[in-house]
């Protein structure tokens, strides 16, 4: 029997009116990135139809033929793009990644070491609400109240007191370069495994501008779209001794039949970043985020720990205004057409839901083309809506060259 031939009008529909809005808008969403066509056009393939539960050469199901040809290009096509032993490409996300590590490589209640989610760690690093804490003996480490860096010194001390089992670096909302070799050396130490969580800076290593933390740690966890530019999805990279125990952990231990359209999506998207421009992309992204820093320091809000090494800045909005939160911030800038995310600062006095900074990010924009001089303008729509938020046709006017401004760099064709 055929498929219906009407057209769904109302969720397509829906589906034109978020391009217009990703079009017209400016994302500043760290976590958010445009995926190519290739990648939109392998993701939406009729490769989503199959079954294929289990892995290459060892399917539970048959006609996996081409499947397998897919799966094994994805997984070769990122071992060599991150000099890897192993990979699986299956987790549907980064939490489903890194859960699927701990279920490989832990035992309910042992201790892991992770950073504390209101100094930039991610919820799957051991928060009391996530089944992460609730499974495992987290114990955080954080950021100095000098610097706002991550404190080795108290990472180290911790790893010494509670050995842990294992050791979590990476992070959600940290704007600075996570060395490796140092957590390498205390996890020596004492004896633990480390891994890596790389869902944030994946495309930033890639290209070249953040130390490659895979030499170095046992197992990298990473999701595919953010810096890297991919579908939405996770990958677990491990050194070979773990990669039996991973499989199995992500298959059968927690997901069932693989998302094979979005494998052969991240396919796409590895080999894009293989790509000698991706470098170049990478480094803009970086040399953007800088730009935008400066830019919005001159208009009086506060970067913590000073600055950004990587795709992201964290900004304290108390010195631009004492009064304004985050919640009230994302709010205003949403109806200017500037989309990004209320983010608590190191030891916020107000809470997750209000929180007294924003994260920002600029992996979207840099795809769409902008450089440094678009920085300086982005930073002052950013001030002036702020300072009028208040005044809607302040809001309103901001929101014209807004649009005016994507207008000159939009991201897909209508």
């Amino acid at each position: 029997m055929p498929w219906p031939t009407s057209r769904d009008d109302e969720l397509f529909g829906y589906v034109d009116d978020e391009l217009e809005r990703q079009n017209t808008t400016l994302q500043l969403i760290a976590s958010e990135n445009f995926a190519s066509p290739a990648v939109l056009e392998a993701s939406g393939s009729v490769l989503t139809n199959k079954y294929a539960e289990g892995y290459p050469g060892k399917r539970y199901y048959g006609g996996n033929v081409h499947i397998d040809q897919v799966e094994d290009l994805a997984r070769e096509r990122v071992k060599a793009l991150f000099g890897a032993d192993h990979a699986n490409v299956q987790p549907h996300s980064g939490a489903n990644a890194n859960m699927a590590v701990y279920q490989a490589l832990l035992s309910p209640g042992d201790t892991v070491l992770g950073l504390r989610l209101d100094h930039g760690g991610h919820l799957t690093h051991g928060s009391p609400v996530n089944t992460s804490g609730i499974l495992y003996n987290f114990v955080s480490y954080g950021v100095t109240k000098s610097d706002e860096r991550i404190d080795l010194d108290e990472l180290r001390d911790r790893a010494r007191k509670h050995r842990p089992k294992m050791i979590v670096a990476g992070a959600t909302a940290y704007p600075r370069i996570i060395e490796p070799v140092p957590l390498r050396d205390i996890a020596e130490e004492v004896g633990a495994v480390l891994m890596f969580d790389a869902a944030h800076i994946a495309g930033l290593i890639a290209g070249g501008v953040h130390p490659n933390p895979v030499p170095y740690c046992d197992i990298v966890t990473f999701t595919t779209h953010k810096t890297l530019r991919g579908p939405r999805g996770g990958c677990i990279l491990s050194k070979a001794e773990y990669a039996a125990a991973v499989d199995k952990a992500v298959f059968p231990g927690s997901q069932g039949g693989p998302l094979e359209h979005h494998i052969a999506s991240k396919a796409v998207a590895f080999r894009e970043a293989a790509d000698p421009s991706f470098a170049d992309y990478a480094r803009q992204i970086v040399a953007n985020a800088s730009a935008l820093a400066d830019a919005l320091g001159g208009h009086g809000f506060r970067m913590v720990s000073g600055g950004t090494d990587n795709h992201l800045l964290l900004v304290d909005l108390r010195t631009f205004d004492p009064d304004l939160t985050g919640a009230v911030a994302q709010t205003v800038l949403d109806r200017a057409g500037i989309t990004l995310n209320k983010n608590t600062v190191p030891d916020d006095p107000r809470s997750p839901f209000v929180t007294s900074g924003v994260r920002i990010g600029t992996p979207s924009i840099t795809t769409q083309g902008m450089e440094e001089p678009e920085m300086a303008v982005i930073a002052e729509l950013i001030a002036r809506t702020l300072s009028g938020r208040e005044d809607d046709s302040v809001v309103e006017a901001v929101r014209g060259e807004v649009a005016y401004l994507c207008g000159r760099f939009r991201p897909y064709a209508s």
